[in-house]
């Protein structure tokens, strides 16, 4: 569950919580020690919170963005599980994103909340789980329902 004190959000690349809708992209990271979330909300991605050296070997960081699927709006999450520098197994690795995808999801929400209430249509976009691997068993797609379901109650 999402502890909302320890989610710390900025907006980067010209965003702030009323948009632009397009290209509308998140990167979230975070503390080993402290616990503590960082989501940057952008038209791009945040590369100056995942350049770091412990980053880059860690690899934990999630990424996400809005897409155009076939049937409409789609939030993509991408996890990477394997490959390059990344210290752990892919099926370790692939654990832990399943068992912190919940509080991940929530924190997209909770982070852009005043955006995702002034456009509905993104916050009811099915949620596709990206995780990207160099062994294929973990190199796979997963359904996790639509953002809504994320909301802090």
């Amino acid at each position: 569950m999402l502890r909302p004190e320890k989610l710390h959000t900025k907006f980067i690349a010209e965003s702030d919580p009323d948009g632009p809708a397009w290209p509308r992209k998140y990167t979230l990271t975070h503390s080993d020690i402290s616990g503590d979330l960082f989501l940057s909300i952008g038209t791009e991605y945040d590369h100056q919170a995942v350049s770091g050296l412990y980053t880059r070997i860690m690899r934990d960081e999630v990424l996400a963005e809005f897409l155009h699927g076939e049937d409409g709006l789609e939030f993509h999450v991408y996890c990477y599980v394997s490959g390059g520098l990344v210290i752990g197994s892919a099926e370790w690795r692939y654990s832990i994103f399943q068992q912190h995808l919940f509080q991940v999801l929530q924190a997209f929400h909770y982070g852009d909340e005043v955006f995702l209430k002034a456009n509905p249509n993104f916050k009811n976009a099915p949620v596709i789980v990206e995780f990207q691997s160099s062994n294929k068993r973990y190199h796979m797609k997963e359904q996790w329902g639509t953002l809504s379901k994320y909301r802090l109650s």
